[in-house]
């Protein structure tokens, strides 16, 4: 099967199955999306709304959190992965949103790539989750699933490189539920450790790659 028609069965099964889809993270703002995004590094979405509840009731937007120190919003992240760096970060990025921005998130990818703790991925949920633009966010779901159906081939082998690809061959419209679509895709059917293909709703076009095979250009 060639990679056009592999996208196009793709694509057009997760239009038909989840025409609307969203990030499961929960905020109330795009300031508490941005905050809840950075803590999902390496976390599951599941802890990160386990957190934030209390979390955003002591710190609902940057000024707040942008009055103390790393210590006092510690308290609140222990439990996520890496949670010193977490709340430095959090504590940092909500600053520089006070003085150069008047604690407002901005749209605009360079300014969101200057925030302390915001990386291209984070950058790219905000543009598409918040502003509804046409960004893809690769995550490890993301570069799983997007190899293991063979929508990349081999040489796209870094986070960026499959972000391109998919960019080149999803519609701009497709672009901000894409990301989503593959995620919960790599998330509940296609995990890393014995992926579900019994019940898998793509098994027959899947390539399963696995490891070892090889896509038909």
């Amino acid at each position: 099967m060639k990679r056009e028609e592999r996208y196009r069965l793709v694509l057009e099964h997760f239009r038909r199955e989840m025409p609307e889809v969203n990030t499961e993270l929960e905020f109330g703002s795009v300031f508490q999306l941005l905050v809840a995004v950075i803590l999902s590094a390496q976390c599951t979405d599941k802890r990160i709304n386990q957190v934030t509840p209390a979390l955003f009731r002591r710190f609902p937007d940057a000024r707040s959190m942008a009055e103390v120190e790393p210590d006092e919003v510690l308290e609140y992240v222990k439990s996520v992965s890496y949670p010193n760096s977490k709340a430095r970060h959090l504590v940092e990025m909500s600053r520089v949103l006070v003085e150069r921005h008047d604690g407002q998130v901005p749209s605009d990818m360079n300014l969101l790539l200057d925030l302390p703790g915001v990386g291209r991925k984070t950058a790219n949920v905000i543009q598409a989750v918040a502003f509804g633009q046409a960004t893809m966010a690769v995550d490890t779901h993301v570069y799983r699933v997007s190899h293991r159906l063979g929508l990349v081939s081999r040489r796209e082998n870094t986070p960026l490189k499959v972000e391109q690809a998919l960019v080149k061959n999803i519609p701009t419209a497709d672009i901000p539920r894409a990301h989503h679509w593959l995620l919960l895709h790599g998330r509940y059917v296609c995990t890393s450790q014995r992926p579900h293909c019994p019940k898998c709703p793509l098994e027959n076009i899947c390539p399963k790659l696995l490891e070892g095979s090889r896509l038909e250009h």
